[in-house]
């Protein structure tokens, strides 16, 4: 949980503060200001954390890996999980890429995009611990398909296309951004329900699951790049809620084993839901 508040916080803190510095700074001298930032980091972690890490070497790393791939060849519902997991996050670092000039069209600063930014994942921190409990209660695969796949996807379309419905409007871009991030949170029980597909090597499913939000940073830009083009912004968007539909769907697929159902808090939900 902590590191979970701690990657969210980056995107909360840093948006925070370089919409205020750029105000006040400009953008060049709020770039150069974050080597105190780095500075800092570095001096939290030489001299504060006192920390032992194990130390791994190359070949530890490359073993883990394939582990990983290994299972997802051998278990193809951790296979789509990984895929699911890359899906979560790829419009989160897609948006960066275009979305700021975007919003520049209709009246938005890049202080403004940074305020909506970081207050989209401060929702998004809050919303990670209620879907936790919610997932439990609700269903693992009810939770990711229903509020994270389909509401991502439609929350996705409704972000980009606020300052076109609502006029520029500041409040309503802002609240349609943070009901896309308080959803994003719905793909947490992702990471309860991945390693519960296998019984054995649950280390390696989670290596795999890891994986998959690795691609989404690489997969974000990328589509970003291949469909701005031809396709504009709004195919880009278009692309990214497809790919939402598309989790929820094969989330469907992504079934507990029987045993684990029996072992979940509430299996009538996850058994109501292989109806579904």
């Amino acid at each position: 949980m902590v590191l979970v508040c701690i990657h969210r916080g980056l995107n909360v803190f840093g948006a925070y503060y370089s919409s205020w510095a750029i105000d006040r700074l400009g953008h060049i001298n709020t770039l150069w200001t974050s080597l105190f930032w780095v500075a800092l980091g570095a001096l939290f972690a030489l001299l504060i954390n006192r920390d032992r890490i194990k130390k791994t070497g190359a070949k530890d790393k490359l073993r883990e890996l394939a582990d990983g791939i290994k299972i997802a060849v051998n278990e193809p519902k951790v296979f789509l999980g990984g895929i699911v997991r890359t899906i979560n996050t790829t419009a989160q670092f897609a948006f960066p890429v275009f979305m700021p000039i975007y919003f520049e069209k209709y009246g938005f600063t890049t202080a403004d995009w940074l305020k909506i930014w970081g207050t989209i994942f401060t929702a998004n921190i809050i919303f990670n611990l209620i879907f936790g409990f919610v997932g439990d209660r609700f269903g693992w695969r009810r939770t990711i398909s229903l509020f994270g796949g389909i509401g991502c996807g439609i929350t996705t379309l409704l972000f980009y296309y606020s300052p076109q419905l609502f006029n520029g409007s500041f409040a309503m871009v802002l609240l349609s951004g943070v009901l896309w991030g308080a959803l994003l949170a719905g793909y947490v029980p992702l990471s309860a329900l991945v390693p519960s597909l296998v019984p054995k090597g649950k280390g390696a499913a989670m290596a795999f699951l890891n994986l998959g939000a690795g691609l989404s940073v690489f997969a974000g830009p990328l589509i970003v790049r291949l469909f701005i083009g031809p396709a504009g912004n709004a195919g880009v968007i278009w692309i990214l809620a497809i790919l939402y539909f598309i989790s929820a769907i094969l989330t469907k697929f992504i079934t507990l084993p029987k045993k684990e159902i029996s072992q979940n808090p509430d299996p009538v939900l996850e058994t109501e839901w292989s109806k579904f």
